[in-house]
């Protein structure tokens, strides 16, 4: 069985790796050995592991991603929508860490 490899550019790999998701649930993720990011819309789970793996320096397991929709809220009677957000809850292999409380 082959693994499929996808390349992506340095740049590319910071664009794809918005933001590390803090919140009780996903801090619960690790003791699973999982770590939660917020990522594009248009971003594949290879894209996200291969981006992962060449910021991070570590082996991906898995990939899960989720499309959160947008919510509808209202200002002082003004209709606003809150914008759709892609997560990606990335599987780390055993052994391999991220500390997501320091920059990248």
């Amino acid at each position: 069985m082959s693994k499929n490899v996808v390349k992506v550019s340095q740049e590319r790999m910071y664009d794809i790796i918005k933001a590390p998701v803090i919140t009780e649930k996903a801090t619960m993720g690790s003791e699973f050995n999982q770590v939660t990011f917020r990522v594009p819309l248009d971003a594949s789970k290879p894209e996200i592991k291969a981006a992962v793996e060449g910021v991070f320096g570590v082996e991906v397991k898995a990939v899960n991603t989720l499309i959160q929709k947008g919510k509808v809220k209202r200002f002082r009677g003004l209709v606003g929508k809150r914008s759709d957000v892609k997560k990606a809850v990335i599987t780390l292999a055993a052994g391999h860490t991220i500390d997501v409380t320091t920059g990248v």
